[in-house]
């Protein structure tokens, strides 16, 4: 079973992401802001993260940028998964470091698209 890293600092999104993952077929580790994310990658080497963009203590391009440039942790595949949809921001997370880009709110199967898209290229 592969193993995500759910980098996210909302509870109720927490709890319905770990569900659609889970229902997906992925055992699921949460982290709460970038800081736990950072430790997290490199602690438990998921074979993804999802990472959240806009977090407390630590943003998640920030987190993005310390997972890729730590060599431990540098081919864990990132997903950014953000209610920011501006223009420009897909091109902020891709150049922090992210494989991959989806905007919040998403269907389980949007979801299940972007990871196999992401799993599948590395």
């Amino acid at each position: 079973m592969q193993r995500v890293l759910l980098v996210e600092d909302d509870p109720s999104t927490i709890e319905v992401m770990q569900q659609e993952l889970e229902v997906l077929g992925y055992d699921v580790t949460v982290a709460r802001n970038g800081i736990e994310a950072v430790v997290m990658a490199s602690s438990e080497l998921p074979d993804l993260i999802i990472m959240d963009i806009r977090m407390p203590k630590m943003n998640g391009l920030r987190a993005t940028r310390l997972i890729h440039n730590n060599p431990r942790t540098r081919s864990i595949p990132i997903l950014a998964a953000t209610v920011s949809a501006l223009p420009g921001d897909m091109e902020k997370c891709l150049e922090a470091g992210c494989h991959g880009y989806i905007a919040k709110p998403f269907t389980h199967i949007d979801l299940g698209a972007a990871i196999k898209k992401i799993l599948v290229s590395e």
